[in-house]
């Protein structure tokens, strides 16, 4: 999989306010790549310097290998957090307008929006004015328009906010749709449960820094904290006595739909998890043993709190 977008060591600064401090990333050609951090982390600048709205005081970005250029912005779609459409255009008039403005003929503008309202379900909405449509009824002509063009790189920033849930799923239904037919997509967000969903990639930027980058499985992984679940029966005093000094019990809870008993343990050395099953084994009967891998969500808090 070759590269689609580099980031290479961008800073920027706004007075006395770094927004960004020698940030560099990678994101794949076909990826959908979180872009996460809290508020005022630096994602929105680094969001308008990929668009070329700003640009960076040092280091520079490159599209497909050459520095991003202003002939390149037509190849990139991008939904704002800040929403907007003229409130007294009719909602078909202003999508036409957009896809014009992105270099499609309007009878292709045309044909495409209307295959888009179809699957939006919003064929209605056509001839209606925006001020009339809901907040998530806007938001949906809104992505429409971002996608339409069919452009190489779309960014979404915070794209579900306002919407509920069996929307939210619909638009992740189409984000990783275009992903599969061949667009990269960077997806910023505050929604962990969302990265877990649809991200390969993350980077997590902190205080203007690039703190975590990598695959979400991978990161997951290699900040697991080493506790397992383990499903058993039999004596617990035994199973008590079998891990003792080898590992420590977190806690214990009976299984309400049979008879195995489950508990957490922590193990703190890699090479003892074999000795520690091999223990158990031998003192109860043991149902099952998996690791706990830690949600997004747990990293997130941890490498922002400094605690990762």
């Amino acid at each position: 999989m070759k590269d689609l977008l580099s980031v290479e060591h961008v800073s920027k600064r706004y007075a006395a306010h770094t927004a960004l401090d020698d940030v560099s990333l990678v994101i794949p050609e076909g990826s959908v790549y979180g872009l996460l951090g809290p508020n005022g982390a630096g994602k929105t600048t680094l969001i308008r310097i990929i668009n070329r709205i700003t640009a960076p005081d040092t280091g520079r970005v490159l599209f497909e290998g050459d520095e991003i250029a202003p002939e390149d912005v037509r190849r990139i779609g991008y939904l704002p957090e800040e929403r907007g459409l003229y409130k007294k255009m009719k909602v078909g008039e202003q999508a036409l307008f957009f896809a014009r403005l992105k270099g499609l003929s309007r009878r292709e503008a045309t044909l495409r929006l209307k295959q888009w309202f179809e699957k939006f379900g919003i064929q209605s909405w056509w001839d209606k004015r925006v001020e009339e449509l809901s907040k998530g009824m806007a938001q949906k002509v809104q992505f429409i328009v971002t996608v339409l063009h069919r452009p190489r790189l779309l960014i979404f920033d915070e794209p579900f906010s306002g919407f509920d849930p069996i929307n939210a799923n619909l638009l992740k239904e189409e984000i990783l749709a275009l992903r599969d037919q061949g667009a990269t997509v960077i997806f910023s967000t505050h929604n962990m449960s969302s990265v877990e969903e649809i991200c390969d990639h993350i980077t997590l930027i902190n205080r203007s820094k690039n703190i975590l980058s990598g695959r979400v499985d991978d990161i997951r992984r290699r900040h697991g904290a080493n506790i397992f679940e383990v499903a058993w029966r039999g004596d617990e005093e035994a199973l008590r006595r079998a891990v003792a000094g080898r590992c420590e019990i977190l806690e214990g809870a009976e299984r309400e739909e049979s008879v195995y008993r489950t508990l957490k343990l922590h193990v703190a050395d890699d090479d003892q998890v074999r000795s520690v099953i091999a223990a158990m084994n031998e003192a109860v009967e043991l149902r099952s043993f998996r690791e706990i891998i830690p949600s997004m969500n747990d990293i997130f808090i941890r490498a922002v709190n400094g605690t990762l």
